[in-house]
């Protein structure tokens, strides 16, 4: 599998239930990235979307502990073993916090947006692949400008053993 994210400064990932920001251009790169793929996503990540609706021209396999829960496009799973039981090999985790720290281990490349600025108040953190000896920092592009906000892609793969 692989993962997807942008991360400020102190790798934070989120503030209030909400993403850091919104940058159109890696928006626009989130969507090429993964459409065509299954994305592995929890429930309050999916209610970050438009309209909280499952993602368009993706497999949405969605974790809640709500056995209620049933958004159209979505398949839900209540247990992350039966999630990744049901993900096929080019998935995509796009979050959150607590589903990427999970599935990190079943990860081989992560797609990192590094904005650079950091967000005071933020509360939600990816862990930091530049500190952590099982992943090399493979490719980069950039940086690139904004409005008044750098950032740069940043391809992390894992370590060969």
């Amino acid at each position: 599998m692989q993962a997807i994210v942008a991360v400020d400064q102190n790798w934070a990932i989120g503030q209030d239930g909400d993403q850091l920001c919104y940058l159109p251009p890696d928006l626009k790169r989130f969507q090429r990235r993964t459409t065509g793929h299954p994305v592995l996503l929890g429930r309050k990540t999916l209610a970050t979307f438009p309209g909280g609706r499952p993602l368009k021209n993706r497999r949405n396999l969605i974790l809640s502990r709500n056995p209620a829960f049933a958004p159209e496009g979505g398949e839900v799973f209540s247990a992350l073993d039966e999630a990744l039981a049901a993900a096929p090999a080019d998935t995509f985790v796009i979050g959150g916090e607590s589903l990427y720290r999970q599935t990190l281990d079943q990860c081989d490349t992560v797609y990192v947006t590094k904005l650079h600025r950091r967000f005071p108040g933020a509360d939600r953190f990816f862990p930091n692949l530049d500190q952590a000896p099982a992943w090399v920092l493979a490719e980069v592009e950039g940086p690139y400008v904004y409005g008044d906000l750098a950032y740069t892609y940043c391809t992390y793969r894992r370590r060969e053993a």
